[in-house]
């Protein structure tokens, strides 16, 4: 039989009695909003009355949520293709709904933020009760009040962005997880656990590793009552990761793939060229660092009060040892936090934004943290333990009402920099850019929802398809544009040279973009004391496109009838053929340019050892001339060449003048013994330095 669930001797009706006469989580929700009008205040005293966003993102779901209430389903622009851009699918639905009942304006900002303040003034009231009913009242009274009083979640959470809900779905599936387990009939927790995981990816991993809770108590009681009425409530807690696959379907089918844009652009997985294991174990352990650090609370972030890590592991043991009834959820409820932070850890935001992605989370870690100062107290004497504890905790609090007042100032400045760059250019291009026109962006948020004109996402959130080409290179992501459309091209540029997303510096360079540009926005806002600015740039610029020599770089550079094309920097030829870059050490990056040469531009990449690719079309037996645009390094100007592993022979390419130079390379008829041989450049001495340096443009083979 499933063990005794309550952690006093109160019987569960005494409980919910004293719950509904309990002032205290009203008075924590209350100082929870309360606090959260004061980062308003700073919101409007920074931008002389005027409610403004702190990210350029919170525009994205405001930009999604009317297109919704507008009938263009999660269409970026009006006419475009359905895209998964929104990081919270859920949250835009809910943006949407506001919009239809007429959020408008100045009004729907008011409600983004307003919403998100409720969603965590009642989860820190939850908060409370979750600490109580697991553990004992002087633990939910200190979670309560330290998730109330916390800066980063203040700031996630008046930010408009979806922290406040996901916040709340988190701490309400939980305690909607542990009122249902004692009796082991769970009909309200799928249904919270389903808003969950429908609310970030994250919390779809979160609900998920809930829902195993579930099944472990269902499982006792199959051993205890029989099988007999357990297969319906085992099918019912698969309703969260229905709706999670619902929502991979949606995009699957709306899209054309099951990943989200935002993980296309942001995931460690895909956000260079080649992926290297070893690169991305590095990174993804890094940003880990980095929020561990964060939460142990001896960084200068002031995200936790120091030590909070180091108490909420202590807790973790001490509630799995003692608290022996609720050891599923206790375990549960660890092992989705450090499976949701090594997930976010895989993301190269993971550490942006003051960690918003990781901030709905924080309930639970303060949870474990003050249970621990609470199982720390039981080892002293009866007489000491309520003063040790309280005065401890107290001190806690101190340290993060302290840093509260930190928090609201940067709240204020951080929305006076998106007024001064994001939101001024969108009024420059409400106001100056021709109507029709498109722009094409980086940050993609406010100038679509104030900017008036059609946006393409340079960074491929908005814009489906860009993404992988972004993360390839200048060079890549010039030819995803250019094969647009003409009609769909973008017609100016409003970005800057910083990461994220490449540098538009080359653009500018070959003539695809004017090089004086027609308005100029340098940040004026303030930094921190540290130095940082809530935006990655210091200057944006809008120049007016020409893509009059768009596809200038395809023309064949010899004379001859071609039989295949292997556009290099083009994701699309380089699919089609299978190329490889062969780059000569680990973790080296073949990094796509955009260059010109006369009245030519052409895409390449920038190669340090070879490459390989599957030619097509060719007819066994007869030789085949290879003419390649490349521009060599003079260290190493000869290559060696094989077909189908077989040698054939030594390519040398002396360097030249220009941007590039043409080379041509024939291989005798008898090696090509299919109509698609695999044909291989590789460096002359394989493992030693110097490697081959050069930039590669394309390939036309011809026989």
């Amino acid at each position: 039989m499933l063990e005794p669930l309550n952690a006093t001797r109160e019987t569960s009706t005494d409980r919910r009695r004293a719950t509904r006469r309990d002032p205290v989580p009203w008075l924590i929700g209350g100082l929870a909003l309360l606090l959260g009008l004061v980062f308003v205040g700073s919101d409007l005293a920074f931008n002389e009355g005027k409610l403004l966003a702190p990210l350029d993102d919170v525009y994205i779901h405001l930009q999604y949520g009317r297109q919704i209430g507008l009938g263009e389903f999660f269409r970026f622009n009006t006419g475009d293709p359905v895209s998964a851009g929104a990081s919270s699918f859920l949250y835009a639905l809910v943006l949407g709904l506001a919009w239809t009942i007429g959020a408008h304006g100045s009004a729907f900002l008011a409600f983004a933020m307003g919403f998100n303040m409720l969603c965590f003034s009642l989860g820190a009231a939850l908060t409370h009760l979750l600490g109580t009913r697991l553990v004992a009242r002087p633990v939910g009274l200190w979670s309560g009040l330290l998730v109330a009083c916390s800066g980063p979640l203040l700031w996630g959470t008046t930010s408009g962005m979806e922290v406040g809900v996901v916040l709340l779905l988190v701490v309400a599936s939980t305690l909607v997880l542990v009122h249902e387990l004692p009796g082991g009939r769970f009909r309200l927790f799928p249904v919270v656990a389903t808003l969950l995981a429908l609310v970030r990816p994250e919390g779809l991993i979160f609900a998920g590793v809930l829902v195993l809770a579930s099944w472990v108590v269902l499982w006792r009681q199959r051993r205890t009552t029989g099988t007999g009425r357990t297969w319906a409530r085992w099918l019912w807690t698969l309703l969260p990761a229905l709706a999670g696959l619902g929502q991979l379907l949606f995009y699957r089918i709306a899209t054309g793939t099951a990943s989200a844009n935002g993980i296309q652009a942001k995931s460690l997985l895909h956000d260079r060229p080649v992926f290297y294991l070893s690169d991305f174990l590095d990174r993804a352990v890094a940003n880990l660092r980095g929020v561990l650090g964060a939460f142990l609370g001896f960084t200068n972030g002031d995200f936790a009060f120091p030590g909070t890590l180091l108490l909420a592991f202590g807790g973790l043991v001490y509630l799995v040892l003692i608290r022996r009834a609720w050891r599923p959820v206790f375990v549960a409820l660890a092992a989705g936090l450090v499976l949701v932070l090594v997930s976010v850890s895989t993301l190269n935001t993971a550490l942006v934004h003051n960690m918003r992605y990781q901030q709905p989370f924080l309930p639970i870690l303060l949870l474990f943290a003050v249970s621990g100062a609470y199982g720390m107290s039981r080892v002293v004497s009866p007489r000491l333990r309520r003063p040790v504890l309280h005065g401890g905790l107290a001190v806690a609090l101190v340290f993060t009402l302290v840093a509260v007042p930190t928090w609201a100032i940067r709240f204020g400045r951080d929305t006076a920099t998106i007024r001064d760059t994001d939101v001024s250019v969108a009024e420059w291009v409400a106001g100056n850019v021709p109507p029709g026109a498109s722009v094409a962006v980086k940050d993609v948020g406010a100038v679509a929802y104030f900017g008036e004109h059609h946006v393409v996402d340079l960074i491929g959130l908005g814009t489906n398809g860009l993404a992988a080409a972004a993360n390839n290179g200048i060079g890549s992501l010039y030819e995803a544009l250019r094969r647009l459309p003409p009609a769909q091209r973008p017609d100016y540029f409003a970005t800057y040279d910083t990461v994220p997303g490449p540098s538009i510096a080359q653009l500018r360079q070959v003539g695809i973009l004017e090089a004086e540009p027609l308005q100029t926005f340098e940040v004026q806002t303030p930094p921190d004391l540290a130095g940082n600015l809530i935006v990655p740039f210091k200057e944006l610029g809008v120049y007016r496109a020409d893509w009059r020599l768009a596809g200038s770089g395809d023309a064949q550079p010899v004379p001859g009838q071609p039989r295949d094309y292997v556009n290099v920097g083009d994701l699309v030829s380089e699919g089609e053929h299978a190329y490889r870059p062969e780059m000569a050490q680990v973790n080296m990056q073949p990094v796509s340019i955009v260059s010109r040469a006369g009245d030519v531009v052409d895409s390449g990449r920038t190669i340090l050892g070879g490459e390989s690719f599957t030619a097509r079309n060719l007819t066994p037996g007869r030789p085949l001339t290879i003419t390649a645009r490349t521009a060599m390094d003079k260290v190493v100007p000869d290559m060696e060449v094989l077909v189908d592993g077989r040698p054939a022979g030594t390519w040398v390419r002396q360097p030249a003048a220009g941007a590039w130079a043409t080379y041509t390379y024939t291989i005798p008829g008898n090696l090509i013994t299919s109509a698609s041989p695999r044909i291989e450049l590789r460096q002359p001495r394989p493992l030693l330095n110097p490697y081959p340096v050069y930039n590669s443009y394309g390939y036309w083979l011809s026989q």
